[in-house]
């Protein structure tokens, strides 16, 4: 029996000394009418009721849990009534039974001592000695006092029946209170009773209660946690030292989190983990950098010099010192572990969803989705950014869902008490920053940071608790920043008082080197031995730093291998043949169109399976939703993996991909492609995100280049909300951080009609952050192209981010429709289509370029007026800028008098001021008679579109007409008349 969901004292509290009274007196009226237990209870109470001789066997109840359940009123059956007659029940012989009084009150002095046990372990933290500076008011919760339960002072010195709780069948409230405040009001303070699971509460609680849970590290241990403390502090002294008033961002007062994160790694490794991901900010990186992933000194005075680890000849702009990523092998009791420290900018937290992805792919990738135990996520904040980052909650939320799950992430808080300027008091509305990671049942250990033993505890507890349970779990360390902001910032400016006291505070090694000196474990030599030895090899390394050579860079090592950085120019072919042989297309047609047997599909879904099985049987009118499926069909056929993501993947936002199929009676699902051998493939409908999700598969691609991972916004636009991953990882990860990576972002695009919202992907976002070869910009009009285009992203030796603008209309547009054998061969990508019907090169006199969508209004139009002269070029890759094969075709056409750019967006939107320049460029090359290209648009806007279908229709029209030279006013007459 029990009552987790409930609070106890809404039970308890409702059982008072009358209930108990009345309850003995129905016992002995008729003993059956009392619930077994407290029939055993009443007996035992009859033969004592005074003290610790009780039989545990007479006391009902095993737990506080099952205590609970037993004293709840609502669950006693109502005494039976007298028999009929006047028989009344005989009485047990008076002087065989103990007073009535001593009944209800050593009842009643259990339930009470059971509330105040529960009270400890809900709010036992809140005087729990957290501040290493004092500053934090924690005055002691009058609920945790004896006399806020009932006890006074000649109360406490007598026997409470426990009953195994607190490993005790006996002890008096003093001691019992002794023992609460020792387990959870010292210097660590847990809190976990919001969660709902049963053995994770007593997980934990085990570990945490008792007479002998004290926290005790060998001599050995407590030596090793001082060491790598002392280490952590002569690092950022001696960096201050040799570099005064550079930016290091130091870790200066939250030292104790270095023999943490050790002991992550030794006990992980103990525990099964064999690779362990690490994310954090600025704030100490450099500290765990060199003292906690092993990268060397030297390398890093190098960087301060101004120096980088990367060869002269590799390309990429670098990053700062404090921002970038390394990784490593570190052995621990015979066990290595693999460990990456992943790259972040300085928007906080941003990092977190890349580390998620990357340990999701590395689980995949091992086949490590059940236990989850072999990969460790560990993220490190900061606590003003975990508590007004929205992204640290997006994280969160993966924890439990099925495609993002990772078994469990580690948050490590360096809970500084202040932001940048800011005061905990004016940064967030609730007690801890922690205080979010309740919503996903994660237990949260809150630890003073100048006790580096509770601290490297408190890690220890967490790993072995993420293992066992594969759960989130929070360590919210309280310590405090030596300095401001960086080390050049003045910080009384805004807390005086908190400077104060942090310039009269001793350093983390002080406390706690005084503390080990007191219990004998070490002398001041010893101290003082180890702090000369560090720096002495911190000298020798320093000077290494000045002649350090890098000698290659590491980018294409471990699961990159074999791949490479592309070596030609940004503007050259590049192509791959991406063609697929017809024994595999029909076998892939016979995938996309069986139904099983076992599964009841929707009616409408049955008529696009036979609209598709049309489709391979005639060899013509092939959709969109069909060449990408193609395209992800093949790509498995070949061993490599498919994962595509996004808030209605499965189905698709326009009910155009149905790439897995739902049975209408029981709702089980159905992948098609999911029954080709050799790949694996996940659809997922994710949360409703977009940071986080894009940022998980960034960093998913990041982890396996030999998947294609794709993220489609539900709208195009939608992605900004997301646009921190876009520019800081995606547009620039490669030049900040020669990281490679093939992510494949699907954003639909169009001018419908359908307002500001979903009309536009912003294109002009995308190609203001091309240069440099960063990524790929493709806005396809075909089902084929898309195939080919997809296939080529894996096909080639190289990876780069692909945006892809997805239509919307054009998904069942009569025009936009491939045939089999444009999937088939030696065909590959196009960077530029022309139309079918385009007149030939020696009769163009008028050129329109465009992209996407627009192109088919336009080719309508022009097929409508009979025009003859004008042909339509669509740019279907937009960057890299395919300038070479315009160029070709523009010497073709000898008779050119004009030449048009025509796009749907306004003219501040758009690719129009990207392709300009270009455009410009290859007409001149060509040497042609044009040489700059006419504008076919929507006028300047601040708005994206317009949200009035009439207005949209006459624009639309306007823009077409301009672009074709026909009559602009005759179009807009003809459009509002249909």
């Amino acid at each position: 029996m029990g009552y987790e969901g409930q609070d106890f004292a809404d039970i308890a509290g409702g059982v008072s000394p009358a209930f108990i009274d009345a309850l003995y007196a129905r016992y002995k009226v008729s003993p059956d009418s009392v619930e077994p237990g407290w029939r055993g209870f009443f007996e035992g109470l009859e033969g004592n009721a005074t003290g610790p001789s009780w039989n545990q066997s007479n006391w009902p109840l095993s737990s506080t849990d099952d205590l609970t359940a037993a004293l709840d009123p609502t669950q006693m059956e109502p005494a039976p009534k007298p028999a009929k007659g006047g028989a009344k029940p005989v009485a047990a012989p008076a002087a065989a039974a103990p007073s009535q009084d001593d009944i209800v009150r050593a009842a009643a002095d259990s339930i009470r001592a059971m509330l105040l046990i529960r009270t400890y372990r809900v709010r036992g933290h809140l005087a729990a000695n957290l501040d290493p500076l004092g500053l934090s008011k924690r005055e002691m919760p009058a609920d945790l006092t004896t006399e806020y339960h009932g006890f006074s002072n000649d109360d406490i010195d007598r026997p409470v029946y426990l009953g195994g709780t607190l490993g005790l069948q006996w002890a008096t409230v003093r001691e019992i209170v002794d023992i609460l405040r020792a387990n959870y009001c010292g210097n660590v303070g847990l809190e976990y009773m919001h969660i709902a699971d049963v053995e994770e509460r007593r997980f934990l609680q085990d570990r945490m209660e008792g007479k002998d849970k004290a926290i005790e590290f060998s001599p050995l241990g407590k030596k090793a946690i001082l060491n790598k403390v002392i280490e952590a502090e002569q690092w950022e002294k001696f960096c201050g030292r040799k570099y005064v008033g550079t930016k290091r961002f130091g870790l200066d007062g939250g030292e104790s989190m270095i023999p943490a994160l050790e002991s992550v790694i030794k006990y992980g490794g103990q525990f099964g983990v064999r690779e362990i991901v690490f994310g954090m900010a600025h704030r100490g990186r450099l500290n765990v950098l060199s003292n906690v992933m092993a990268k060397p000194f030297r390398i890093i005075f190098h960087e301060f010099g101004g120096g980088s680890d990367n060869p002269e000849d590799v390309a990429g702009s670098g990053d700062v010192k404090y921002h970038l990523g390394t990784s490593t092998d570190r052995e621990f009791d015979g066990i290595s572990v693999h460990m990456s420290l992943v790259a972040n900018p300085s928007h906080l937290e941003a990092e977190d969803p890349v580390v998620l992805g990357k340990i999701r792919a590395i689980q995949t990738i091992a086949g490590d989705l059940k236990e989850h135990k072999a990969s460790l996520p560990v993220l490190i904040h900061g606590d003003a950014a975990f508590a007004g980052q929205g992204i640290v909650w997006e994280c969160l939320g993966f924890s439990g869902i099925r495609g993002y799950n990772t078994g469990g992430c580690i948050h490590f808080v360096i809970n500084n008490q202040i932001g940048f300027t800011t005061s905990p008091q004016f940064a967030r509305s609730s007690p801890y920053p922690s205080d979010v990671a309740k919503g996903v049942q994660a237990p949260i250990f809150h630890v003073n940071g100048d006790d580096p033993e509770a601290v490297t505890f408190a890690t220890k507890m967490a790993i072995e608790f993420r293992q066992r349970f594969h759960r989130d779990i929070v360590i919210d360390m309280w310590c405090y920043r030596r300095f401001g902001h960086n080390e050049g910032d003045e910080p009384s400016f805004t807390q005086p008082l908190m400077y104060d006291r942090i310039r009269a505070h001793p350093p983390v090694s002080e406390v706690y080197g005084a503390k080990l000196i007191e219990q004998g474990v070490i002398d001041r030599a010893w101290i003082d031995d180890n702090i000369a030895a560090f720096t002495t090899l911190l000298e020798g390394e320093f000077e290494a730093g000045a002649s350090y050579k890098p000698n290659k860079a590491d980018w294409f090592a471990g699961r990159w291998s074999g791949l490479h950085a592309p070596a030609d120019a940004e503007s050259a072919r590049r192509n791959v043949e991406t063609g697929i042989e017809t024994k595999l297309f029909d076998s892939l047609g016979r995938t996309l169109t069986t139904v099983p047997e076992n599964l009841t599909i929707h009616k409408t879904l049955a008529r696009v399976i036979d609209a598709k099985r049309e489709m391979f049987k005639t060899g013509a009118n092939f959709d969109w939703a069909t060449g990408e499926a193609l395209a992800y069909g093949s790509l498995l056929s070949e061993g490599y993996g498919v994962r595509l993501s996004g808030q209605d993947s499965g189905r698709g936002t326009f009910s155009q991909r149905h790439a897995v199929w739902i049975d209408q009676k029981d709702e089980h699902k159905y992948l098609p492609l999911a029954q080709i051998e050799h790949g694996r493939i996940e659809v997922l409908d994710s949360p409703l995100s977009e940071y986080g999700v894009l940022g998980f598969e960034y960093g998913y691609a990041l982890a396996d280049p030999k998947t294609l991972v794709l993220w489609e916004a539900q709208f195009g636009d939608f992605m900004n909300g997301a646009q921190i991953m876009i520019d800081q990882f995606i547009a620039s990860g490669e030049a900040k951080w020669l990281r490679a990576n093939g992510l494949v972002m699907l954003l639909p695009h169009g001018y419908e009609g359908q307002g500001p919202e979903h009309s536009s992907a912003r294109v002009e976002r995308f190609l203001q952050l091309c240069a440099q070869d960063n990524m790929q910009v493709a806005n396809c009009t075909t089902p084929a192209n898309y195939f080919h285009l997809l296939r080529r992203q894996m096909h080639r030796s190289f990876r780069k981010p692909l945006i892809i603008f997805t239509p919307k209309s054009l998904l069942r547009h009569k025009l936009a429709v491939s045939k089999a054998s444009d999937f088939q061969g030696d065909s590959h990508f196009m960077r530029l289509l022309s139309d079918p019907a385009a007149p030939a090169d020696t009769e163009v006199k008028r050129l329109v370029l465009c992209t996407g969508k627009v192109a088919y209004d336009l080719m309508e139009a022009r097929d409508a007026a009979g025009d003859r002269n004008t042909a339509i070029v669509r740019v279907e890759q937009l960057y890299p800028f395919p300038g070479e094969p315009l160029v070709a075709r523009l010497k073709k056409m000898a008779n050119l008098e004009e030449v048009v750019w025509a796009q749907e967006e306004p003219k501040n939107n758009g690719a129009w001021s990207f392709v300009e320049p270009y455009l410009e460029e290859c007409l001149i090359e060509a040497g042609t008679k044009v040489t700059r290209a006419h504008y076919s648009g929507r006028a300047a806007s601040a708005s994206p579109a317009t949200g009035l279908m009439k207005r949209h229709q006459m624009e639309q029209a306007a823009l077409v007409a301009d672009a074709l030279g026909h009559n602009v006013r005759e179009e807009i007459r003809r459009t509002r008349k249909s």
